[in-house]
């Protein structure tokens, strides 16, 4: 068996639904049935709702006094895989999410000692629900704002449910996961924390 296999990761899940805790959120169920897979391939971590935190608008690493970004970046720059979890509204990832990615671009200025992005061999991947289609548009644009500031994307790295249009359930309403939703969460565990592994034993070349 390769060894490398039994290599530890460390993940956190970004859970970009609008409402703070308590509050259920199907983003938050999504992310944490992803973690519970990843989990299965010897990958510890946790989830963290950006809606709890004082996440300030910007391009920086640190926006000033009460930002809380500069403690969520410190744990995203020590895990080895980024879940970003959000539902869709009107068509588009929540604005919470496009914050997030907005927080990211400050890594386009960061690198290390070989001029690589902090972020180079950390894998990204993407939970998605709502109540229309549209998962496949959501997911295009985060892949895109992931890979842009450095992450590295694995095949189906995204996990999605979407109803029945114009109906008003949610994921979290369902009366168990859907097995097409849950075999693509599986895929998508297997898959990141693969590559993840890979690219520990090999980063990246130097820029």
């Amino acid at each position: 068996m390769d060894l490398n296999t039994h290599t530890p990761l460390r993940a956190v899940a970004l859970v970009c639904t609008l409402s703070s805790s308590p509050a259920p959120s199907s983003s938050q169920l999504l992310a944490e049935q992803t973690m519970a897979a990843l989990a299965e391939h010897g990958v510890t971590g946790k989830t963290i709702r950006i809606a709890d935190h004082k996440v300030k608008p910007g391009v920086k690493t640190d926006m000033g006094d009460g930002d809380a970004w500069p403690e969520i970046r410190d744990t995203i720059l020590g895990c080895d895989i980024l879940i970003l979890s959000t539902p869709i509204w009107l068509g588009h990832p929540s604005s919470i999410a496009q914050g997030v990615l907005e927080r990211l671009d400050a890594e386009l200025g960061e690198s290390d000692d070989e001029g690589r992005m902090l972020t180079y061999g950390k894998v990204a991947a993407v939970c998605v629900v709502g109540n229309e289609d549209g998962a496949h548009k959501v997911s295009a644009d985060l892949f895109q704002g992931l890979n842009d500031v450095g992450f590295s994307l694995a095949p189906n790295a995204v996990t999605y449910w979407v109803g029945e249009a114009m109906q008003g359930t949610d994921y979290q309403d369902l009366d168990k996961t859907p097995e097409k939703t849950a075999a693509t969460t599986a895929t998508l565990a297997a898959n990141t924390a693969h590559l993840a592994r890979r690219l520990k034993a090999a980063p990246y070349p130097a820029s």
